[in-house]
């Protein structure tokens, strides 16, 4: 389970290097006047949750792409002649 870590906005502007280091644990929220305002994710985990940086294989794996619908149109492929000379 991944931690998740709750810091002021004092103490993100004092210490942004420990807040950075949390972010290996899991989420770091910010709060302003005791209320969470902000998120700090590490980029590993912002693209596991954007989908960013996910291959094509990744993506089929999603036990959730299921239940996407997937249509496509057919395919039209037109011969042309080539000129050869």
């Amino acid at each position: 389970m991944m931690a998740i870590t709750t810091i002021s906005s004092r103490a993100f502007n004092q210490d942004t290097s420990g807040a950075k280091k949390a972010t290996r644990e899991g989420p770091v929220i910010i709060t302003d006047r005791g209320k969470p305002a902000h998120v700090l994710l590490s980029i590993e985990e912002y693209q596991k949750l954007t989908g960013m940086g996910a291959s094509i294989v990744d993506l089929l794996v999603m036990p959730e792409a299921a239940d996407i619908e997937f249509k496509t149109e057919r395919a039209v492929i037109i011969h042309r002649p080539v000129d050869l000379s």
